[in-house]
């Protein structure tokens, strides 16, 4: 086992945290699809923001050992800073609100199969991470592709793509806590 891998085998709950935190906003995405927009985008923005500093945090825990830590650390801080953004401003336009989510989705699953990629030598079950990063860039594509699209269909497809990263992120998450208590 290499040492990205003990290492992330070592923090293998902190992507399972991350992906419960997708899946509970996607959930209440679903639950509440006709929450207004003002709610939306609050709930949104503190789900990027909370995944934008996981990431900060990350990126400080990796960066002796990822040699590409500081693609964490950019894909952090725009979450961060998207997340922030959206909290203290949340009269900022739709358009502008999706924009900044597609940049982020995009971004964050360019950087998720060039992660898996690295590590498919290491562990089984990489395309999960492949598969997560294909949906998040696919989803920050529609946003831009449909952009007027209603806020009852905004809402259900930004829940569903929640869950699903959510669910991709805990099972890589098991995956590498099982890669690490076998390396042990």
């Amino acid at each position: 086992m290499n040492d990205l891998t003990m290492m992330l085998s070592r923090y293998w709950w902190v992507l399972a945290v991350r992906g419960v935190g997708a899946i509970l906003f996607g959930i209440a995405a679903f639950l509440w699809p006709d929450l207004t927009l003002a709610i939306l985008v609050m709930l949104l923005g503190a789900y990027i923001l909370f995944d934008g500093i996981i990431g900060i945090v990350d990126s400080i825990r990796y960066r002796e050992t990822l040699s590409n830590w500081w693609l964490l650390l950019i894909e952090g801080l725009l979450g961060a800073a998207i997340g922030a953004i959206t909290l203290l401003m949340p009269g900022i336009t739709a358009y502008v609100l999706l924009m900044f989510v597609a940049a982020w989705s995009i971004v964050g699953g360019v950087l998720r199969i060039a992660a898996a990629i690295r590590l498919r030598d290491h562990i089984q079950g990489e395309w999960l991470l492949v598969a997560g990063g294909l949906l998040s860039i696919l989803f920050g594509l529609a946003l831009i592709v449909m952009p007027h699209a209603g806020i009852l269909s905004l809402t259900w497809l930004i829940g569903f793509w929640a869950i699903v990263v959510g669910v991709v992120f805990i099972f890589l998450a098991l995956r590498l806590r099982k890669v690490g208590k076998e390396g042990q």
